[in-house]
């Protein structure tokens, strides 16, 4: 991208993370982030991917233009030989905004290699080979790629992030102007993330973004002084919101979750806000009977709270997390397994004051879990790990980071499950290499973490070339893992993605 001072070509950041950020623009919307994926995902983002060969032979054997690649997120600007136009506009505008773009006939080469160039069938399909970051500098080059670039079908599962100061731009006079958002609703975007925003900012963005009654699905507020009275006008005039994420909000109280809160919404995520406790979990139990995902971060919710759910939500939800609910005794595990007996994901993670019996209680009764997660439970031992090798004969994801009292033993326990694909041993300091070894006939792993692991050796993390299938190991942080061990890994695991 062109820096108006200098004119030097600055190229964009790569993911990070699961956040692109979009370099900074005149319009004010620059430092808007699209977020996207899992932490896999995330990683092979970063990954160079191969274009199929669908340039003509004319473009296929100049030899001074690069092969687009992920690696090299300008590579088509460099294809086209068309710098970025200083200030050209990259989120938030529409084609006919900001500064003036090439026309097809002003790019260099010979008529066919410019018709080539701006072909709508050959960039259809070329753009899926880039990121969301790559696809914002590559809408830069021409009119044509913008118009194709700009069609919603790019920028599916896409999350645009909005801080609070993006979203205004300020007139000679000091006004402060809202910003234009046609360019998202030209591309469809149906859900966004609004960090550090108030009450009004809320009421300006439904005002302005074409799409807001009824084509947003989604939205997340962030770090933002919304009160009860923000959160009731967001949701009565957003008829569309099935998910709703608030984090970090300390404004709002529980009375206005009880005032706000719609039947319609599907998917909600509260954390570290602090006014939330057993009400708020009353609130969302009586006024949400079709909530299939609740994401619960509250240092003040009792086992009580986990009694509230109705017989529907017994039925309809499948997705639980509790994180950092520190309150949460195996008492509250006894009443969340009676009052929803249908999960397929669960998290306990931070949930200190879990035991073995808790986890016992969650074996016993949520025979269709898939996915668990007891990080940060540092009162785990090896007997809750022998419970779920017995009896969650579907579980497919275990996270037992920094569950500092499972040892080898345990991970015979776990040895003998069939459908488990990933497994997160991070800063599991007690497991050795006689351990690993349980695990080498285990051929359904995909994902092993062992990142952190202090006692693994050399010798020992040599054998996982045994699990041929494996697509992803993390061994940061690890003593043992050494500069020869990657190499050995990737002569011996080549289709293994591991990460240092």
């Amino acid at each position: 991208m062109s820096n108006p001072r200098n004119g030097d070509t600055k190229p964009p950041c790569l993911p990070r993370n699961g956040l692109v950020k979009i370099p900074t623009q005149p319009n004010g919307l620059g430092s808007a982030s699209i977020t996207k994926g899992t932490p896999a995902v995330k990683n092979r983002l970063c990954q160079p991917s191969s274009v199929p060969a669908i340039l003509s032979p004319a473009l296929a054997h100049r030899s001074d233009l690069p092969i687009p690649s992920l690696a090299s997120p300008l590579s088509l600007a460099t294809l086209a030989s068309v710098s970025s136009p200083p200030g050209a506009s990259l989120v938030g505008l529409n084609a006919s905004e900001g500064s003036e773009q090439p026309s097809p006939e002003r790019l260099p080469g010979s008529p066919s290699e410019r018709q080539l160039a701006v072909d709508e069938k050959i960039l259809n399909r070329l753009f899926w080979y880039f990121s969301a970051c790559e696809k914002c500098v590559l809408a830069q080059v021409c009119k044509a790629w913008r118009r194709v670039l700009y069609q919603p079908k790019f920028w599916v599962g896409l999350t645009p992030v909005l801080h609070t100061k993006e979203l205004y731009n300020i007139l000679p006079g000091g006004e402060k102007e809202f910003v234009s958002l046609q360019g998202f609703a030209v591309r469809g975007f149906d859900g966004f993330c609004l960090v550090g925003v108030s009450d009004l900012d809320i009421c300006e963005f439904i005002d302005n973004y074409p799409l807001s009654k009824k084509g947003v699905k989604s939205m997340s507020l962030k770090r933002s002084t919304i009160t009860d009275a923000g959160l009731e006008v967001m949701l009565e005039q957003m008829q569309g919101v099935v998910r709703l994420e608030l984090s970090g909000c300390n404004d709002f109280t529980e009375a206005g979750l009880w005032s706000s809160l719609n039947a319609r919404i599907t998917a909600l995520s509260v954390s570290d806000c602090i006014n939330v406790a057993d009400d708020a979990i009353a609130a969302i139990s009586q006024l949400l009977p079709n909530l299939t995902e609740l994401n619960l971060q509250a240092y003040h919710v009792t086992d009580t709270a986990l009694a509230y759910f109705t017989a529907k939500q017994g039925y309809t939800t499948h997705t639980l997390r509790l994180n950092s609910c520190w309150e949460i005794t195996n008492h509250g595990v006894v009443n969340m397994v009676h009052s929803l007996p249908n999960l397929s994901v669960l998290s306990l993670s931070g949930c200190s004051k879990v035991t073995d019996d808790g986890v016992e209680l969650v074996a016993e009764n949520l025979r269709k879990l898939r996915s668990l997660d007891l990080s940060w439970c540092p009162r785990i031992t090896d007997m809750a790990l022998e419970y779920i090798a017995c009896d969650l004969h579907k579980l497919e994801e275990l996270v037992l980071d920094r569950c500092v009292r499972i040892t080898d033993t345990g991970l015979s326990y776990l040895s003998t499950m069939s459908s488990l694909r990933s497994l997160y041993l991070r800063w599991c300091c007690q497991v050795q290499d006689f351990g690993l070894k349980h695990l080498l006939g285990m051929g359904s792993l995909r994902l092993l973490s062992l990142a952190g692991c202090p006692l693994l050796t050399t010798t020992g993390l040599s054998g996982l070339v045994q699990l041929q299938e494996l697509e992803e190991l993390e061994l940061t942080n690890c003593p043992g893992a050494t500069p020869e061990l990657f190499k050995y890994f990737s002569q011996h695991l080549p289709c293994c993605m591991v990460i240092e």
